[in-house]
């Protein structure tokens, strides 16, 4: 434990270019060290939205951890000039450009992928990565169903390859610290952990079925989903709102604080039930063609009696705890509680209304060249080179293990939600206990070629 957090120390030292603690040489000679190393060739898959923070990160990261962003790829080819021209100004560096992941997938140059990409991709795009003999860098949620992340987990094991889910909490330095001083008794025994996602969106409307823009790849796109008609309502960003492709706002925003309660809790089993309702309000829903909720509630409790709670509210609200909580955490302890809001916390005794604890660390600060599009973005993204280069899992701040188990819990939300009840969850089968509707929703019906196989 001592040398994994002393790991971690000096990986978030080196990136925000501090002196590297202990060792008695600077930030730029512990790069240099670093530099000495054989690059690592990276490509970016999904350069929309998210997309774009991770070419920005790997750009930024390109002195300090000898990277090189080498390949877009992306199913719209429409975005290929405008972020080409992004790495091109950070770097010098003329990206190839790529709309199948499989042709990415044949460079043999390429040691890593670093994907952006609609939920229901994230499986298949990284067994297909491992199989290559590629490191995986993976948004949250893990996977679309639980199902398909075992496998993922099966596929990173089988070929030894480092897959990092993109849980940027577990790089801060500020929830380190929390989760530490939770793990310590700081509030005595943790009983509850509550996560929320208080985020208001408008209607995104509807459209009628039309015929794809010519730089899409749509059938391509679609994936490992069942065809259907072409929709601008239901592709770039808007499908996270269709359980096709997406989780809803539980499955989006919401794996991120999913994950900081269950680390909270030092959980490393899967609850034992699980009840989530809740529906579409505020907008009216013959007009908007989302299925996913916009409020939803969801319970979970763990074989000790333990209980995760998580609220989303897609509509305006107030927030949460004395820290104003829309998007964040709060812990209930035998001897008081602790609000976590990103990388701020404050923990209380009891009745008392001031803290008798909070966060002391301050944020790394980013290198001149860099703007973080989050906290712990930077950190995040060069422990998974570190972890590259040191050719070990324990390295890593968000092994697939860890990202998948805390992505079970959205995921099994859900299926409570489209079940309208509560079930009960055997963790060692990973499967619920006799109810064949609720198993059938932990894996989906693959469209070939694009099947998650049995055997990874």
């Amino acid at each position: 434990m001592e040398k994994r957090r002393e790991f971690i120390k000096k990986s978030l030292l080196g990136t925000a270019g501090i002196a590297i603690a202990g060792m008695g040489m600077s930030a730029k000679s512990y790069a240099s060290i670093i530099g000495a190393n054989e690059r690592i060739n990276i490509a970016v898959v999904g350069i929309r939205g998210q997309g774009s923070n991770h070419i920005n990160q790997w750009c930024a990261l390109k002195d300090n951890r000898n990277v090189r962003l080498k390949t877009l790829c992306d199913a719209d080819e429409q975005y290929f000039s405008e972020k080409s021209k992004v790495v091109i100004e950070k770097t010098g560096i003329t990206p190839t450009t790529e709309w199948d992941v499989r042709k990415v997938l044949e460079d043999k140059e390429l040691d890593a992928l670093s994907m952006a990409i609609p939920n229901h991709w994230h499986a298949l795009a990284t067994i297909w990565a491992c199989q290559a003999g590629k490191h995986v860098y993976i948004e949250k949620p893990a996977s679309h169903n639980v199902w398909e992340g075992r496998k993922m987990v099966e596929a990173a094991r089988k070929y030894d390859r480092r897959v990092q889910v993109g849980f940027q909490n577990r790089s801060i330095a500020n929830v380190m610290e929390a989760m530490e001083f939770l793990h310590g008794g700081g509030i005595g025994d943790v009983y509850m952990a509550r996560g929320t996602c208080f985020k208001p969106r408008d209607s995104f409307g509807k459209v009628a079925d039309s015929t794809p823009p010519a730089s899409l790849h749509y059938d391509y796109w679609r994936g490992p989903a069942e065809m259907i008609p072409y929709n601008e309502k239901k592709v770039h960003y808007n499908w996270h709102w269709h359980w096709a492709t997406g989780n809803g706002d539980t499955g989006n925003q919401g794996p991120h604080q999913f994950d900081v309660a269950r680390w909270g809790m030092n959980k490393n089993e899967h609850p034992v039930s699980v009840y989530s309702a809740g529906g579409i309000y505020g907008i009216d829903p013959n007009e908007c063609s989302q299925e996913t909720p916009n409020t939803q509630t969801s319970t979970f409790k763990y074989a000790d009696g333990t209980m995760l709670e998580f609220e989303t509210r897609g509509r305006y609200t107030n927030g949460e705890s004395s820290l104003d909580i829309h998007i964040g955490n709060v812990f209930y302890g035998t001897k008081g509680y602790l609000e976590l809001d990103g990388g701020t916390w404050k923990a209380f005794r009891e009745k008392e209304a001031e803290p008798f604890a909070q966060s002391k660390k301050g944020a790394a600060p980013a290198p001149s060249n860099q703007v973080l599009a989050a906290p712990g973005g930077a950190e995040h993204y060069a422990n998974f080179l570190d972890a590259i280069r040191a050719g070990n899992n324990e390295t890593l701040h968000c092994d697939i293990e860890e990202g998948f188990k805390s992505s079970v819990l959205p995921l099994i939300a859900n299926v409570s939600y489209l079940t309208g009840r509560e079930l009960r969850f055997d963790g060692s089968e990973e499967k619920f206990v006799k109810d064949k509707e609720a198993n059938k929703m932990l894996t989906r019906d693959y469209r070939d070629p694009y099947t998650v196989p049995n055997k990874v």
